[in-house]
């Protein structure tokens, strides 16, 4: 997914049953008399609306028996179900009011379910009556035994929740202040510690902590949805493979790990697919449900929010599986793990993952006006000496388009990857390296990039690649700048190795460590 994954996934919910995975409401809901509508908000005070129509009620009592006879929703069915407490209450009552689920999803969930998130302790409907009661016990052996009586009795014993919950969002709210606090903390550390040598580099990726959450949070992010979106090369390449090849999707079951938006889903429905089941952990997942539902592909597409690890699929086995995991250098942000566990876990006997091959390779950069603008720019600043700061610089792999020009070598393929085979070992490895010399003069960078081809079965095979001679996308190339410029010759053989390990703090963020000639270098990508 680059800049993704998707998501793999890249992991939370549970997802719909197979043949309803959401929809609006249904247009055909019965109409009440105007009469009969008076009568049940004539008592004086708040009315709070049905958690599955428009009409009103004056007590939460009547909400709940209302909701069982005419549209098959016991609250107290999924309270037991789930063993919710006091905030899992709240949050339930909340998710129905904002994103409006039939009755029929509700009942169907599997854990994890949907409204585990902490937004969901903000009311949703202003005085709500179904989140004004006293203090809540234990709601498994309180609610549901005895049907209506012991909704009374749930109403008797929450009449704070709304309280609760706001204080709850305080809390929550100091804690991320204080997170963000200590991450500062730490980062200014990290400014002042030696950071040139190959240990000390470790030493800092030891720092950082595994930080899932953020990561599927930014992909929560409207933002980076639509520049992967706009990548005519990323999301083409993708369309011209699902589009060119029909019968590899025709009539079949698709899975797409880290769906995203969408758009891979909604791709292998138009081809033919028989059902597409999308999985993503990120919020962007709900705006992904309205978007199916948009285009009228409920029927096809079912969406689950969730990590692909954990989530219980409406299926067993997919005959496809597509995604599009990719990151910087290809394999920032692990998403590929996701892939390979999918794959391992629900493909069919004869199915195949998509794209099929994958290979990242290496050229040589020579460009000394960069290496002045980034490296030797420390030397005098306004006057003063802050040398220092190129340990703290050197380590830090670049991401950007490179000049065409600038480039000093043939590039070599160091990586082959097939889905279809892969596993999870395979994705940390080391690689010697010879890398042509086209030019006489100082190489200052290594540089890294990915290719990318859907050929399996394929009548008509569809690649694409990030290398710094093609279309530019947003994975740009990956620079690794040498802390000295290495002379070169043109016809000259410029041997080195590679080494790419995943950092054991932040396993979504690659340690790469760089020998050529006598200079060895780790960086981080992160």
């Amino acid at each position: 997914m680059g800049s993704r994954a998707a998501g793999a996934g890249p992991a939370g919910a549970g997802g719909p049953p197979a043949e309803e995975e959401m929809p609006e409401l249904s247009d055909g809901e019965e109409a009440w008399d105007d009469d009969e509508e008076e009568e049940e908000g004539a008592a004086d005070g708040l009315r709070t609306r049905c958690l599955f129509c428009d009409r009103l009620f004056s007590s939460a009592e009547d909400v709940f028996c209302h909701c069982r006879t005419e549209h098959q929703f016991n609250v107290c069915d999924v309270i037991n179900k789930h063993g919710l407490d006091f905030y899992g209450y709240v949050k339930l009552i909340n998710f129905v009011r904002l994103k409006k689920p039939t009755a029929a999803y509700l009942s169907s969930l599997s854990s994890p379910v949907p409204w585990e998130g902490e937004e969901y302790l903000k009311p949703e409907l202003e005085d709500d009556l179904l989140l004004q009661f006293e203090d809540l016990c234990e709601p498994t052996n309180v609610l549901c035994s005895n049907g209506l009586n012991d909704t009374v009795m749930l109403l008797e014993q929450l009449k704070h929740a709304e309280h609760r919950a706001r204080l709850a969002e305080a809390a929550l709210a100091r804690a991320q202040d204080d997170l963000q606090k200590m991450k500062q903390f730490a980062r200014d550390f990290v400014m002042n510690t030696d950071v040139g040598s190959s240990s000390s580099s470790s030493a800092i990726a030891d720092l950082h902590e595994d930080e899932d959450g953020v990561y599927f949070s930014s992909y929560g992010h409207y933002g980076i949805h639509e520049e992967m979106l706009k990548d005519k090369v990323r999301t083409e390449s993708y369309r011209d493979f699902i589009y060119q090849n029909l019968h590899i999707f025709r009539d079949k079951v698709v899975l797409d790990v880290g769906c995203g938006t969408g758009i891979l889903s909604m791709f292998a429905a138009k081809a033919g697919a028989k059902r597409v089941i999308g999985v993503d952990q990120s919020e962007i997942v709900y705006q992904a449900m309205d978007i199916i539902r948009l285009n009228k592909l409920e029927n096809i597409v079912t969406l689950v929010k969730g990590r692909i690890e954990e989530v219980d699929l409406p299926l067993e086995r997919v005959d496809v599986i597509i995604s599009e995991w990719m990151g910087y250098f290809l394999l920032f942000e692990s998403m590929l793990d996701s892939v390979i566990y999918a794959k391992d876990k629900y493909l069919a006997e004869g199915g195949s993952v998509y794209p099929d091959i994958c290979t990242i390779s290496l050229v040589a950069v020579g460009d000394m006006n960069k290496y002045v603008d980034k490296l030797l720019f420390w030397e005098d600043v306004y006057g003063f000496d802050m040398s220092c700061m190129k340990k703290a610089v050197i380590p830090e792999a670049v991401v950007e388009v490179l000049d065409p020009n600038t480039l000093i070598s043939t590039a070599v393929v160091i990586k082959h990857i097939n889905c279809n085979t892969a596993s999870t070992p395979d994705l940390e490895f080391s690689s010697d390296f010879t890398l042509p010399i086209t030019k006489s003069t100082k190489c200052t960078a290594i540089a890294g990039y990915f290719d990318i081809f859907f050929e399996k079965n394929c009548h008509n095979r569809v690649l694409f690649s990030t290398g710094p001679q093609c279309t530019k996308t947003h994975w740009k190339q990956t620079v690794f700048l040498l802390e000295k410029p290495i002379p070169v010759e043109a016809g000259e053989a410029l041997r080195g190795k590679i080494t790419v390990r995943k950092n054991r703090k932040d396993p979504r963020s690659l340690m790469i460590t760089l020998s050529v000639k006598d200079t060895q270098q780790t960086y981080s990508l992160q």
